[in-house]
């Protein structure tokens, strides 16, 4: 993936961004009041997922620290690109492959979802010789088309996870389906990190909650937001494919020269009839014979 270009944000961005930054901030500090918490108790991740490194930049600007991408490409081109002062998490599926390039980079992984992801993630802390921080990845809404364990193999895996070297799981996340009741997944999240917690008192952490969804999640206890288009705006739609030209057309195989038919054998020539045979006279009687008989 090319890297982004570095732009300074137009003028009207500054303050829009400005506008929207401080309206989540007061969303989430209102919800954690009417739970009783305190704001700081809830750290928010700003998603920069398609959205140009200048909005980034200018977010940084309003003392934001937290950045989040979904893609690991993005993640090294944003991370390289926009240089130090930035804390980086990565929100997205993790494929085994890509691990080298989240590895050391993102504070944070949030979506480990199974134990061979966690292997290769611990693997290559191991060689780079630090710890990995992850969040195991529950899927609390048993939505086929999110990622995550089933909440019944939750405690396994966790328990899993945090025998590897390498790794240090501190907490949860979940993605809520988007036709089910968020309050009610977010709650279960809630109760199996609590159980959790009986017996592996680090894992603490709740990633839940998005930018339309982000005061019931706090209130339902999580300690981490994950925010894009309510800082950032309306997300870009991604740019189309192009489509491949048709294949040109094969030409055909002009048809085989048509075969000469064989002249016909001439007609063998009819035998002639043979003559007719001459009919034999009858012999005559002898006269002395005939005498005899009379």
């Amino acid at each position: 993936m090319p890297m982004t270009s570095v732009s300074h944000p137009e003028p009207a961005v500054q303050p829009a961004l400005c506008t929207r930054l401080a309206a989540v901030r007061e969303r989430i500090a209102a919800a954690a009041a009417r739970a009783g918490r305190s704001r700081y108790d809830v750290t928010l991740v700003v998603v920069g997922k398609s959205f140009d490194v200048a909005l980034i930049r200018a977010a940084r600007g309003e003392g934001q620290v937290d950045f989040g991408e979904s893609r690991a490409q993005e993640l090294r081109a944003k991370a390289r690109e926009l240089g130090g002062g930035f804390r980086w998490h990565f929100v997205g599926r993790l494929q085994r492959n890509k691990a080298p390039d989240v590895v050391g980079l993102a504070a944070l992984i949030h979506s480990v979802d199974r134990l061979e992801l966690a292997e290769a993630i611990a693997d290559h802390a191991r060689r780079a010789g630090l710890v990995q921080r992850v969040l195991v990845q529950v899927n609390a809404g048993r939505d086929p088309a999110k990622g995550g364990c089933d909440p019944e193999a939750t405690t396994g895996l966790v328990a899993k996870v945090r025998m590897l070297d390498g790794i240090a799981c501190e907490g949860l996340m979940t993605v809520p389906p988007l036709d089910a009741d968020p309050r009610s997944v977010f709650a279960t999240l809630r109760g199996l990190r609590d159980d959790l917690r009986c017996r592996f008192p680090e894992v603490e952490h709740l990633s839940m909650g998005m930018s339309a969804d982000l005061e019931l999640a706090v209130e339902e206890g999580a300690t981490i937001v994950r925010v894009g288009e309510a800082v950032f705006g309306p997300r870009p739609a991604p740019p189309e494919r192009p489509t491949r030209p048709a294949p040109p057309e094969r030409p055909t195989r002009p048809a085989p020269p048509e075969r000469p038919t064989r002249p016909a054998p001439p007609e063998r020539p009819t035998r002639p009839a043979p003559p007719e045979r001459i009919a034999r006279p009858a012999p005559q009687q002898d006269l002395n014979e005939e005498e005899h008989e009379r």
